[in-house]
């Protein structure tokens, strides 16, 4: 009997699910949208409760596709740094999940900032302190409840990023635990010994004792129990983060390959041999880890790219507004002069300021809607150039090409303007679901049903391509006016942090 892997994509807007058989294939899928709130500026947040619904309503959709197939195993891929604690006895949520873009923890980061201990932070995670990771928030979380801490402490709470709510609940609370990707995320996690860091946890005030186990990314995390049509004792066999997932989906796992994932917002990914520190505000992150590997990679992460198309058609009342906007940006030869910094939230790499506030240039009584529109799409391929240039410096060598995946990417218009920014070709990959097929890769190394690398890099990848097609002249002057914008974006208002 042939066996598949469910697959559960889990993602900040909409959850995924796939069935991936043992040819790389996907045989089934289905997916469910995810609420998102924003009850003050630059606060983002969900429902703990209703982001595991939406696990659980795919699943039990695409499971009906079995069609008498056995299951091989689970692996699951997540939103990374959005984090939320439980009750350890109960399983009860306590408070929201604060969603990887969420900036509660601002104020904290300003103080250690100013206690100069981002030298520290920095050498031991590789990160740069800001929001966005899971460890300020995470204390913020604690802080909210009631002797939160000191429940932390002796082990009632739990706290975790998604995909250890995830195995939570896949395995009724049996096994509390996350994978290195994960773990790299939020400032506690020391890269060098890929263990717990205790005085960044006391730094943080995030004891030990709540956080989960870390894992290789490919390992049997435990087993599932009975969920409606999932069965009971299937083995949960990957954890990973979305954009980690989605690079291992590439079989990038050489130095040299660079991949982008086109979504709520975007992350551009290299692989290094071992820990590569940057100069130009890129992260050092774990690529993935199997139970005898751990590959490394630097990683620049971008806010906001398809959500400022999103947050466009909204604000032009668009009846579909991610549609609308690529549809109207088709409608004009240029964008008129003006440019959107979608810095909702502040400001990610290469520029890692929580200050800034997103701001359109360039208006003039001749700007249109379309020019708005064109704006938005060209601010997602700007802000890639921008890391991507960063990466290429930091790297050291030449990057030949860009690897496109995620939503946005079946967009040819940016695509197109993309190479045509970046002077280089981009590749784009052919599947919509490159995070869930490289989580489910790691699934089956684990379980025996792919040998090797080797074996997972020559299944079937389809991809087309686009070269750049302007003028260096012309590409600096677009460049320019971009950067140009950026620099009106950056600036620090009295009141921009939140409580």
């Amino acid at each position: 009997m042939s066996e598949c892997i469910l697959a559960i994509d889990q993602g900040t807007t909409n959850t995924k699910v796939l069935l991936v058989d043992e040819s790389g294939a996907v045989a089934a899928r289905s997916s469910r949208p995810v609420a998102i709130s924003y009850p003050k500026p630059s606060w983002v947040e969900q429902d703990p409760l209703d982001l595991w619904s939406s696990v659980t309503e795919a699943m039990e959709e695409c499971l009906g596709s079995l069609d008498g197939r056995g299951l091989a195993a689970v692996a699951v891929t997540n939103q990374r740094e959005t984090v939320l604690v439980w009750e350890r006895a109960s399983g009860r949520p306590i408070g929201p999940c604060a969603v990887w873009q969420c900036g509660r923890g601002a104020r904290f980061c300003e103080e250690l900032r100013s206690r100069g201990l981002e030298d520290l932070i920095h050498g031991r995670t590789g990160l740069t302190i800001d929001p966005m990771f899971s460890g300020s928030k995470a204390r913020w979380l604690l802080d909210s409840i009631g002797n939160g801490r000191a429940k932390a402490a002796n082990g009632d709470l739990c706290v975790g990023t998604v995909d250890s709510w995830l195995l939570w609940n896949l395995t009724g609370g049996a096994a509390h635990a996350c994978d290195m990707t994960n773990a790299s995320r939020t400032q506690l996690l020391n890269l060098q010994e890929l263990r717990w860091d205790e005085e960044l946890c006391g730094i943080f005030g995030v004891p030990a004792a709540a956080l989960p186990e870390v894992r290789p990314s490919s390992y049997r995390f435990g087993e599932t129990v009975s969920l409606g049509r999932l069965p009971g004792g299937v083995p949960i066999a990957s954890l990973i983060g979305d954009s980690h997932a989605a690079h291992f989906g590439h079989a990038a796992f050489r130095p040299g390959g660079v991949k982008a994932t086109y979504g709520t917002g975007s992350s551009l990914m290299t692989s290094t041999e071992g820990v590569r520190g940057s100069s130009r505000g890129l992260s050092s992150t774990v690529a993935f880890a199997t139970p005898d590997r751990v590959m490394y990679a630097l990683e620049g992460n971008i806010y906001a790219t398809g959500a400022a198309v999103q947050w466009l058609g909204d604000f032009l009342g668009l009846d579909d507004p991610a549609a609308g906007v690529a549809g109207l940006a088709l409608t004009v030869s240029g964008n008129g002069g003006l440019h959107l910094v979608p810095a909702f939230t502040g400001l990610g790499a290469p520029h890692w300021n929580d200050k800034a506030r997103g701001l359109i240039t360039g208006l003039t009584r001749g700007a249109t809607r379309a020019h708005a529109a064109r704006a938005a799409i060209e601010s997602i391929a700007f802000q890639i150039a921008d890391v991507f240039e960063a990466m290429e410096s930091d790297a050291g060598a030449g990057l030949p090409a860009l690897l496109a995946d995620g939503g946005a990417s079946a967009n040819d218009f940016l695509m197109q303007f993309q190479a045509d920014i970046l002077g280089r070709p981009v590749l784009r990959s052919g599947s919509t679901d490159l995070s869930a097929l490289g989580a489910a890769y790691l699934a089956g190394l684990e379980t025996g049903i792919w040998k090797s690398l080797d074996e997972i890099e020559a299944l079937p990848r389809p991809r087309d391509g686009f070269e750049p097609r302007i003028k260096e002249r012309e590409r600096d002057a677009l460049l320019a006016g971009w950067r140009e914008a950026v620099a009106r974006a950056v600036y620090s208002p009295s009141s921009h942090v939140d409580d």
